[in-house]
């Protein structure tokens, strides 16, 4: 019988609010929300005026018809403006969060971690393993019973 006190549900539920990962995530979502409203205005204001010169300035009026008569809401009609607009939203916003946060924040890393290793120096860890230190070990022990004997 284990006298050790279960965690309550409460501890376990501030561990996990408190853990890097969680934060991180609530902040991606903030920051996602805001940066919506940039890209969007920004397939709004230059991208469909821009496919504007082609035909219309909204990319939602873009569909096709399946049926034979498709006036107002009627009939079969793919809308594929709407989805040829939110797939450049998409684009847009991949490319911005790329260059402006993940490609600086990935050069500024290596050179963080690049000035930590000029920092430590020419410092060599080098790794042994328990086999080589047993075998060590064992000629020390064998080089001891040799400078015995040969005091006897």
């Amino acid at each position: 019988m284990s006298l050790k006190k279960e965690p309550s549900v409460w501890q376990g539920f501030k561990a996990f609010l408190m853990r890097g990962n969680v934060v991180d995530l609530a902040v991606a979502v903030v920051i996602g929300a805001a940066f919506t409203n940039i890209v969007s205005s920004v397939v709004k204001g230059l991208i469909n005026p821009l496919v504007g010169t082609i035909g219309t300035t909204n990319l939602d009026n873009y569909k096709s018809c399946l049926s034979e008569s498709c006036k107002g809401n009627q009939g079969i009609q793919l809308l594929w403006g709407s989805v040829l607009g939110a797939t450049l939203t998409f684009v847009i916003t991949a490319a911005v969060v790329y260059f402006l946060m993940v490609l600086p924040m990935a050069k500024y890393l290596a050179r963080v971690e690049a000035r930590r290793k000029a920092r430590e120096g020419t410092h060599e860890v080098i790794e042994v393993t328990e086999l080589e230190v047993l075998k060590e070990i064992r000629d020390e022990l064998v080089a001891q019973r040799a400078a015995r004997r040969d005091e006897r």
